[in-house]
């Protein structure tokens, strides 16, 4: 299985939601899915930004790695699952993409945790403690992402 993180430029939710993904999957010993991310208005090779470093430290991820990739010139259409940071990306998503979809989804909406709206909001630009709360968010998804998959 192939899954896409997506948010605007790659450089804050999606690459924190890649990583951390990754990270949960390595310790469950799960191979079978592969995990990218891009930004829909990514340039390419941007770094993410110094708190998203910071708060992912925190989860024991190295973020320093990351580097944007631009949705347009990602492998999008190889995946099987699109997870996007809000549904104004999912929009985008589907616009540009008619053929992919049925496989679009924000992330919160495909793990049905919505009780607090369906948009995991853009941390960037702001504290470190919203970075926090957006990566807690993540989290909690992920977990219910990786459970959803697993049954």
């Amino acid at each position: 299985m192939k899954i896409m993180f997506i948010c605007t430029g790659n450089i804050c939710r999606s690459a924190m939601a890649h990583w951390l993904m990754k990270k949960k999957l390595q310790e469950r010993k799960i191979n079978d899915i592969q995990v990218y991310s891009s930004g829909i208005f990514a340039m390419k090779g941007d770094i993410p930004t110094d708190e998203a470093i910071e708060v992912m430290e925190e989860y024991d991820v190295d973020l320093k790695k990351h580097r944007a990739i631009p949705t347009m010139q990602s492998n999008i259409q190889e995946m099987d699952l699109i997870l996007c940071m809000t549904n104004s990306h999912k929009q985008t998503l589907i616009n540009t993409y008619p053929n992919l979809t049925d496989k679009i989804f924000t992330l919160k909406e495909y793990t049905k945790l919505t009780e607090k709206g369906i948009d995991i909001k853009d941390p960037w630009g702001y504290t470190l403690a919203v970075y926090r709360f957006c990566v807690a968010e993540i989290d909690t998804c992920l977990d219910k992402l990786i459970e959803k998959i697993l049954l």
